[in-house]
Order: structure tokens, then sequence, then C-alpha cells
């Protein structure tokens, strides 16, 4: 029986384990069918959140998430999805702006196949962006009935605390839910993110609890490393001469040697220390196929001792990012270097 918790302070009763559709298409599974089998077979194992965005595979997903729906599902599904990211040449076929914000949401609302979306976020920050437009555009969007809520992703902490801000100062809806990258392998946000979530009652939904696949148990300490559509379009992340990436590679083997004394696969270890902290609502796993999502199902029924947790804080220390490139996102202060040095 699956135990619903409540998303952030919204009322809302969601899974701990939330369906993401980002393997689903071209990138991931391009046969429609089989995954809208293993859609419904997560929403007949409990799951009712389900969470997508329009760039994974360039809208196919969320047509897929939409075919998965019809026939009388929708109403039984809190359906999350995003936007943000490039859709086209035009350069305004992407961003936070109002503009592209009102014609992108009628674009996932069509491909989805329905009158509304229960959490509309905005995928990444866009500090070229005046946040309260961005805000200003949602609010409106929530006024006119084809979104019910706002949420971010990957945004920093003082961006969170700038959005509730502008809610309580300006009139604008508050966003309610944060969805940052975190796993045993980056437990960065544990720093401020989670805290301030916690302070401002926002529902978090962890993505890539798997850390991209580092703790799917087949990434171990002297085996030949998998290859995967993932590792061949993101080799860097997965580079073993990397330091970041042996450090990785070690880590995941002392895990993954954790869970087997633990009686657990490394997969419910990682899922289960996620949602042990008190911030997380929900986590989200991306299968690719059945096997994939079977191997996942139940794991928020898993508790983790104590010892367990000990250990755990021993191999990856509260806070650390084991990589810099698993935070999700780098702000352009720091990748841009006219931004840190005064002109002449």
């Amino acid at each position: 029986m699956t135990e619903y918790r409540t998303l952030g302070r919204t009322g809302v009763k969601v899974s701990p384990l939330a369906l993401g559709t980002m393997m689903f298409g071209p990138r991931g599974n391009p046969d429609h069918d089989d995954s809208i089998r293993i859609i419904h077979h997560a929403l007949d194992s409990g799951i009712n959140f389900v969470d997508t965005a329009d760039v994974y595979s360039a809208g196919e997903s969320e047509v897929i998430v939409g075919k998965a729906l019809a026939g009388g599902r929708r109403d039984d599904v809190v359906l999350a999805t995003k936007f943000h990211g490039s859709l086209g040449d035009d350069p305004n076929e992407r961003g936070n702006s109002r503009r592209w914000i009102i014609r992108e949401v009628e674009n996932s609302l069509r491909r989805l196949g329905t009158d509304w979306i229960d959490l509309y976020q905005v995928h990444r920050p866009e500090p070229d962006t005046d946040f309260d437009e961005t805000l200003g555009a949602l609010s409106d969007l929530v006024h006119q009935g084809k979104i019910r809520y706002i949420g971010t992703s990957t945004f920093e902490p003082s961006s969170i605390v700038e959005g509730q801000w502008l809610a309580e100062r300006r009139g604008r809806e508050r966003v309610v839910t944060e969805q940052p990258p975190y796993s045993l392998l980056a437990r960065g946000i544990e720093r401020e993110v989670l805290p301030v979530a916690q302070r401002y009652g926002l529902g978090v939904l962890s993505w890539s609890p798997l850390a991209g696949g580092w703790l799917s148990g087949r990434y171990r300490t002297g085996a030949e490393q998998p290859a995967s559509s993932r590792t061949a379009r993101q080799a860097a992340r997965f580079d073993i001469g990397a330091p970041e990436n042996a450090a990785k590679l070690a880590a995941a083997d002392a895990l993954a040697r954790l869970a087997e004394d633990a009686g657990l696969t490394l997969v419910q270890l990682a899922l289960g220390f996620v949602l042990e902290h008190p911030a997380v609502t929900s986590a989200i796993i991306g299968p690719r196929t059945f096997e994939q999502l079977d191997s996942q199902l139940g794991a928020d029924k898993v508790r983790l001792s104590r010892d367990v947790l000990d250990r755990i804080d021993e191999i990856v220390p509260p806070g650390t990012n084991l990589s810099a490139r698993d935070a999700g996102y780098v702000p352009p202060a720091l990748t841009e270097p006219a931004l840190r040095r005064r002109t002449a």
C-alpha cells in the first residue's frame, strides 16, 4: 500500500516515487506502445505523480504521456511538466519570458492531451529575465485554470527566496515546489536548498536519485564500465580517467558493498536515502525499460537504519557533490569572466 505524501503545503497527495519520463522517446525508449505500458505499470503499482518536460525528445515524451493518460486515467494523476529549454532555431523559442511561457503552455497542453497541468515548472533559472515577469505570466495561467501550481527546478537558494518575496510583495502566485538534483553522490543541496525549502514549506522533487546511472549497481571497481546512450551523450560525466569520476566510482563501489551488507540492492539504498530526508517529498525515477522500473518500485518502503545512514555519511560527507557537474546548474557569474571583472 503506497503511503502518499503532501506536496509542500498544497494539500495535494503524491506518491513518494514520481515517474520521470525523460527516457521515453528517441532519447531513450523510442517505442511508444512499450513506453505507455511502462507508464501504466507504474500507475497500477501506486505511483500517481508523473513528471515530464517539453524538451524531452523535443516534445515527444509529452505526447507519449498524453497517450498513456487518455481514456480516463488523467484525473487520477498529478501531472507535472517544465519549460525553459530551446525548442527551435528562433531565439525566442526558449527561456522564461512571458512571450514564450504563454505560447509554450498551449503546446504542452496540446501534446499532453489535457486541459490543465497540475504543476508547471521553470526548468532552469534565467538571470537575464526578470523573475517577476516569469511569475506574472505563470500567475495569469493559474488564474486562467490552465495550470494549478508553479514550481522551479535546479534553482539557487537565493532565487528560491526571491520567488517567495515576489509572491508576497507583488501579489504573485507562490512557487510551491523545487526540483533539485539529489543523490548519494550529489549531496550539495543539503547545505542550503533543502533547509530553505523546509523553511518556506516547498515540496522537494529530487531528480537523478541514481546519479545518472552511477548508482544502478553496474559501476563497480575492477569491472568493465557499462556502455549506454547516456554515456555516449555525456562522455565527460563517465570518463573514469577524470579524478571526480574516479571518486564517484570508488564511492559507488563502497555504497554497493554497504547495500549488500544491509540486505538491499544499491538502487534501493539510493532511493531510500533520498526519501529519508525530511525535506524531500518525492524522488523522480526515470526508467527506460520494465526491468528498470521493477528494480525501483517498492523502494519507498525501505527504511535505513541509523548505522547505515552514518556509514553513508562516512563514504560521502553531508553537503558534498563529488563532481561539480552534478549540481545541474552553474551560475553565469562562474562561467562568464566578464561578470567577475571591472571594465577598464
